[in-house]
């Protein structure tokens, strides 16, 4: 009798698995293994080729990133001047570290100026993306004056906001115009991170401006016009359809805007040098001046350390938050 596997009568796949010789995978007699398409076909030296492609990249990694990373790591176990020799030193600089009331101090700075920061930029950079989304005339030309500021130097950008804020600059004159004491911006304590602050959020901005306008202008027209035909306000679209809709655009700029946040430096040393006292001295600038005005390369590594794990921390905070209020499906 012909075995029904030959004749092609159909059967159970119970009678055909015990029919079947035994592999490692259980196929009707005569039918082959599918074979991959010609072009997805794994051919000899392709991962050379690959690496071929690869290797710029791995390389700028490993020396400009890697390489530094794990050096500045060893350079925290010693005491290492700029000029003489190094003295192994092993948790020292991260003892001194954590006695050190000018740590504190910064930290407490920076982490103010990073919140404050961010949460000025993002609520700034949305208040004019959606402005310039309500079909005015020329929105492009605006882009590109709002996104100015952020591809000039810092450097150039800090120094015309130390003329205007100074004493008898421009923004105490206006304010003295119309018979207002203006305070000193720079040089009182109670002004200066505001200062730092409010042009950090001019210099950079715009680019939150570009990357949030380019998630609204993804936001099917349809879907705003239906709740318009609902009678809903304009409120209640922001809060219901828009702001979820490009939820992935505010994480993506809240994420990289904090981060860029503590790593302020330009603007307090070019605005206060980190005065008046340390009411404006930043990490970075803290960090700074501990390897290249101290001479202390060892401990400023070791605050760099610091600084790392304090920006891995919240990055991740914000993205284990993230799965909370962010939304991928279109």
């Amino acid at each position: 009798m012909a075995s029904p596997l030959i004749s092609g009568a159909v059967v159970s796949k119970e009678t055909a698995a015990s029919a079947a010789p035994e592999s490692t995978e259980t196929r009707p007699f005569g039918v082959p293994h599918p074979t991959p398409p010609r072009g997805t076909r794994k051919r000899k030296g392709d991962g050379l080729v690959a690496l071929a492609y690869l290797w710029p990249g791995l390389a700028g990694f490993t020396f400009f990133i890697l390489v530094p990373l794990l050096g500045s790591l060893v350079i925290s176990l010693f005491e290492w001047p700029l000029f003489g020799s190094p003295t192994f030193v092993g948790f020292a600089n991260y003892q001194k570290l954590f006695s050190d009331p000018t740590f504190y101090t910064v930290l407490i700075n920076t982490v103010i100026f990073a919140f404050v920061y961010t949460a000025l930029n993002l609520v700034l950079a949305l208040a004019v993306s959606l402005w310039l989304n309500t079909r005015i005339k020329f929105s492009g030309f605006w882009r590109v004056i709002f996104f100015l500021p952020a591809i000039t130097p810092m450097v150039a950008n800090a120094l015309v906001w130390r003329l205007l804020l100074s004493d008898n600059g421009l923004v105490n004159s206006a304010l003295a115009s119309i018979g207002i004491q203006g305070p000193s911006w720079l040089s009182d304590a109670s002004f200066a991170l505001f200062s730092v602050i409010a042009m950090s959020v001019w210099q950079s901005f715009g680019y939150n401006v570009i990357v949030l306008s380019a998630g609204l202008g993804s936001i099917p027209k349809e879907i705003l016009e239906a709740s318009r035909m609902d009678g809903t306000s304009a409120w209640q679209r922001l809060r219901s359809i828009i702001l979820p809709m490009i939820s992935p655009s505010l994480f993506f700029t809240m994420t990289m805007t904090m981060i860029g946040a503590f790593q302020v430096f330009v603007q307090p040393q070019i605005l206060t040098q980190g005065g008046p006292g340390e009411s404006t001295n930043t990490f970075v600038l803290y960090l700074y001046r501990n390897g290249f005005v101290f001479d202390r390369l060892g401990y400023a590594s070791a605050l760099a350390w610091i600084l790392f794990i304090v920006v891995m921390l919240i990055t991740a905070l914000q993205f284990a938050g993230q799965k909370k209020w962010v939304n991928y499906d279109k």
